[in-house]
């Protein structure tokens, strides 16, 4: 499937927001669709490496279980990243984080699975401070109505990625400057002290920033793209 056949129709609706009303924002609309189906409902959040996904999936579904307990769950892309033994055995350590680095496949029938499942799921996520893959990490429970997608590559329109679009009922954007990302990222890469200063500065310049310019450009596959007003 091209880009140009599996992007929505209509543009993506765009707001400016703080992360705190990006995900007043968000949980309304999960909350919208939600009332208007009988079945699990997936809401994505994409972004770039470094534009606060994680950050905002987490307030998202706070303020859902909050309003009722139990309602939502995330689901990380990042559990799918390659464990990174196969990383080294296929040569691709040193651009871990891009799309060939992951199991797109697995996680989108992991997501297919999900949407459609009503017992209890094994959820696989990612350590930054082992650098690796954690096999059932967390449960979800079969009761969740409400499932939280984060990723970077979420919108991505190649195959396999493009399928993931095709199960998200709603589709975000994080949209984060270039040069502020760049910066939350050299901070993240220092922050358990794995890799010197230099390889963090060739990591964010050659694979994160490259991997956050592919991401921007599959922003119009969004429902929603959310200009992010922060000062970190």
């Amino acid at each position: 499937m091209s880009d140009s056949m599996s992007t929505p129709s209509s543009p993506p609706e765009n707001l400016r927001l703080t992360p705190e009303d990006a995900a007043i924002e968000i949980t309304k609309r999960a909350i919208s669709v939600a009332a208007t189906q009988q079945r699990r409902v997936v809401v994505g959040i994409a972004g770039g490496p470094g534009s606060g996904k994680s950050t905002i999936a987490a307030a998202v579904i706070g303020q859902l279980n909050d309003l009722i307990d139990g309602s939502a769950a995330r689901v990380p892309m990042d559990g799918f990243h390659m464990k990174h033994d196969k990383l080294v055995e296929l040569e691709l350590d040193d651009v871990k984080g891009s799309p060939e680095t992951f199991e797109p496949r697995a996680f989108v029938s992991f997501l297919k699975n999900l949407k459609q499942s009503k017992l209890p799921a094994q959820v696989p996520s990612y350590s930054r401070k082992l650098e690796d893959v954690v096999d059932n990490a967390f449960t979800i429970a079969g009761n969740v109505p409400i499932l939280v997608v984060e990723g970077n590559y979420l919108l991505l329109g190649k195959t396999p990625w493009h399928e993931i679009r095709e199960l998200l009922d709603v589709a975000i954007y994080i949209a984060v400057p270039r040069d502020k990302v760049r910066e939350r990222l050299l901070k993240r890469h220092a922050e358990y002290d794995l890799f010197t200063e230099e390889r963090n500065i060739a990591h964010v310049e050659t694979v994160d920033l490259v991997n956050y310019d592919l991401v921007d450009g599959s922003r119009s596959r969004a429902d929603l793209i959310i200009n992010m007003e922060t000062e970190s």
